[in-house]
């Protein structure tokens, strides 16, 4: 994402704490499409995930004056908002589903590590996230974008990669320290 964007959208956050709608509706023309595709990772249901993002929007438009972009950026608080609302969903329970054993196995196929490596190669070349993340070993990176870009657990991060599940809490804790300095 290039830093025109960025500078956009902070500046739309600052126009909703001032109650001006026309810069929520710009927020959501940006980023609601890929809001959506982020909780629908996360509760592998579309119907769920529209909800998920209303909810989110109602959080920006009540909070856009928390944000402060010493702290991350726009885009990074906006998404952080829709995926703790998407996994508070699951946390509640209010996606009860039965599912038999091949329909289970195929949410996992459609699950895969796949979707970690199109979020690194969507990045902008020049992107400051790019550089910082392109210098942590694969392994942190792997795990930093399995969890706040495909929305898994740090249980399911130690399953698909196969390790310890310390290991995998261990790789995304160093993996955030780092990137928070590089960031800086």
């Amino acid at each position: 994402m290039q830093q025109n964007d960025q500078t956009i959208l902070a500046d739309a956050l600052s126009a909703c704490a001032q109650g001006k709608r026309d810069a929520l509706r710009l927020i959501f023309e940006r980023e609601g499409g890929r809001m959506i595709a982020v909780a629908q990772r996360i509760l592998r249901r579309r119907e769920l995930a529209e909800d998920v993002v209303q909810e989110a929007f109602i959080v920006i438009w009540t909070k856009a004056d928390q944000y402060a972009p010493e702290r991350g950026s726009a885009r990074g608080w906006i998404y952080a908002i829709a995926r703790n609302r998407a996994l508070n969903m699951l946390r509640d329970g209010r996606r009860l589903e039965l599912t038999d054993a091949d329909s289970l196995a195929d949410l996992q196929d459609a699950a895969s590590l796949d979707h970690s490596l199109d979020v690194w190669s969507d990045l902008e070349q020049h992107d400051r996230l790019r550089e910082c993340l392109s210098r942590l070993d694969e392994a942190k990176r792997q795990s930093i974008l399995m969890a706040y870009m495909s929305g898994y657990t740090h249980g399911e991060i130690a399953g698909r990669l196969r390790v310890p599940l310390g290991t995998a809490k261990a790789w995304v804790r160093r993996g955030l320290a780092s990137l928070r300095e590089c960031m800086v």
